[in-house]
């Protein structure tokens, strides 16, 4: 075969390019040294304590015949992790509800009946890609109800609520509804669930069929035609990765009336009407929120967090959730064994006789501690790792399903049992792990090692949450 000169001459521009970019891409002399990840700083969360990584031993650290508590230890290690520096308040919690408001109210201004004003939402973004479906424009503002004109005045009292009787107009709770999605990593990444047959059994001595059907059970939740909610948890053979996108709908608002609804025989009206709204309550710890809200509120914080990211790191960032129950014993105990409490000392009174949480000390008696029901977060002083109220004020949903074995059946790495109950399955299977105690418990059920429980869909006066979020290995915390 002939090759022309000028075929020699690219063949070895083309050897020489090669050869060239490679010493230049590498400067490594042909030894293996490795090629090292893109790097990004992750912002340290506001109000949030990084909880540096250690081992203790989960469980009762001593017995307690009286209230039928036995040792039982598992030593555990936990990795680092953020955790909010108290509970969340009122005043956090409605910038969630008040989110949710805006988004309603910017979707009908944009709607042709309130007045169909397109620069509600963007169409494209910056290279002229278009949005499909378009999105709200945050940046527009929402007009006063002073200067709104009649289709725009329409759209903010839409969603309103006026009682019929009193005349009292407020926020309809009704309207305050929350979508979102969740894809369970740790579900597609077992392996019984891997779209490929073959690497969902290693053991080369076991004939795998191509035609197994492996079958899963997904969340969803969407509206009929005649715009209800309909929440269903489909099992289905697998078919592709969105069998592991769960979509849920969630009415976010809290529940008000479970300062009636919690204590028959008492007046606690003011409480049902002023608790959450007042500013006089900001910041004391938000109630009536059950564990399904306080995973949607995890879910919206992360949202709102990447938001304003940039597109390139947006989807690298750790989302904000509940602490496990393990998490939440060992950031509440200081990470040590010993401590029965968040503080050091074995009771929850101090030795001058001040009071080291806001707890039930007596019979009838809530007001020697200085509170009546809650209080204002961070009213005692935190524990080690600079936490607040991790015993007392109120009790705290975990993400971990409740077992009476507990931590026995978990793992002693990051330990955790998570199940998520179907619509359909019994109530019992919807125990959600409760820790901490609150105002209205004695001092035995404030205890760091004392378990509870509570159902996934319940909501009380003295249950609220607070969020953690796992440390990446770049993140700059407090050393």
């Amino acid at each position: 075969m002939i090759v022309s000169h000028k075929k020699l001459i690219f063949i070895g521009m083309a050897v020489v390019l090669f050869t060239a970019c490679g010493r230049s891409f590498s400067g490594d002399g042909g030894e293996l040294t490795g090629v090292s990840a893109t790097a990004w700083s992750e912002p340290n969360p506001h109000g949030m304590v990084l909880i540096k990584r250690g081992s203790f031993e989960m469980g009762p650290s001593q017995n307690d015949t009286v209230w039928g508590l036995y040792q039982n230890r598992k030593g555990v290690s936990i990795d680092n992790f953020w955790m909010d520096e108290t509970e969340i308040t009122n005043a956090k919690y409605r910038q969630f509800v008040y989110w949710v408001r805006d988004s309603i109210i910017r979707e009908r201004l944009y709607d042709p009946a309130y007045g169909g004003n397109e620069l509600y939402k963007i169409e494209e973004d910056k290279d002229g890609n278009p949005y499909d479906p378009p999105i709200l424009d945050w940046r527009r503002p929402i007009p006063t109800e002073r200067r709104a004109n009649e289709d725009e005045l329409r759209a903010i009292q839409s969603v309103e609520w006026t009682n019929p009787v009193t005349g009292e107009i407020k926020l309809d709770p009704g309207q305050m509804i929350y979508k979102y999605s969740f894809f369970d990593a740790a579900q597609a990444a077992l392996r019984r669930n891997r779209l490929d047959p073959e690497r969902r059994v290693y053991n080369t001595d076991i004939t795998v069929d191509p035609n197994e059907v492996v079958v899963i059970s997904k969340d969803t939740a969407y509206y009929d035609e005649e715009g209800r909610i309909i929440r269903e948890t489909l099992t289905r053979p697998l078919s592709s990765l969105y069998d592991f996108l769960n979509t849920y709908i969630v009415n976010i608002y809290p529940d008000e009336s479970v300062w009636v609804n919690d204590f028959n025989n008492a007046y606690n009206e003011p409480y049902m009407r002023l608790y959450f709204n007042h500013p006089a309550y900001n910041d004391y710890p938000v109630v009536g929120v059950s564990w399904d809200q306080a995973n949607a509120f995890c879910a919206w914080r992360t949202e709102y967090l990447k938001k304003s990211l940039d597109n390139t790191n947006r989807n690298t960032i750790e989302r904000y959730r509940l602490p496990t129950e393990a998490e939440f014993e060992y950031a509440a105990r200081s990470g040590k064994s010993e401590n029965v409490y968040p503080w050091r000392q074995d009771t929850p009174v101090g030795d001058k006789g001040c009071f080291l949480g806001n707890f039930k000390p007596g019979e009838g008696n809530y007001t020697e501690d200085k509170h009546l029901i809650t209080a204002r977060v961070a009213s005692f002083s935190p524990n080690e790792f600079g936490l607040y109220d991790m015993a007392g004020n109120v009790a705290e949903w975990t993400s971990t399903s409740f077992l009476e074995s507990g931590p026995e059946i978990m793992n002693d790495i990051n330990p955790e049992y998570s199940y998520n109950a179907a619509k359909t399955d019994p109530y019992a299977m919807k125990k959600k792990t409760v820790r901490g105690g609150s105002w209205k418990d004695v001092a035995h059920f404030i205890r760091s090692d004392v378990r509870s429980y509570e159902y996934q869909n319940e909501q009380h006066s003295y249950i609220g949450f607070r969020c953690v979020r796992t440390q990446t290995g770049f993140s700059k915390g407090k050393k």
